[in-house]
């Protein structure tokens, strides 16, 4: 059974920074990809970052390139958002969510989801 479970989120005021952590488990790391999504509100589910297992290429969306970086932890089992420079719009639910190997990282590819975090960027 493939679990995930987010943690990290919180109340951070624009400019701050926030780590999210993704415990994720029952799924095969070299055969997968991982990514992270939010849903702000009013807004549809947006794909924010990617790990392709068999390019080993990550890869961000226009809305979060230079200021989040995704990490993957395979030791520990953990995948990890560091988010900076975090702006009002950055605040909704975010998500880790898991898919094959081979997704185009879209959202409607993904077949596992976390359960979400919030986050919210506000002064």
């Amino acid at each position: 059974e493939v679990l995930l479970v987010e943690s990290g989120g919180g109340l951070v005021q624009p400019g701050g920074s926030l780590r999210l952590s993704c415990a994720a488990s029952g799924f095969p790391w070299d055969d997968s990809s991982i990514g992270w999504l939010r849903q702000t509100p009013g807004k549809d589910y947006e794909s924010l970052s990617c790990f392709k297992s068999h390019t080993g290429l990550t890869l961000y969306s226009d809305s979060v390139k230079g200021r989040f970086t995704m990490s993957t932890d395979n030791a520990k089992n953990t995948v990890y958002l560091q988010m900076n420079s975090l702006k009002p719009e950055d605040t909704g639910v975010y998500f880790c969510a898991v898919g094959g190997s081979r997704t185009d990282c879209s959202v409607s590819t993904y077949a596992v989801w976390g359960q979400g975090t919030q986050v919210t960027v506000s002064s």
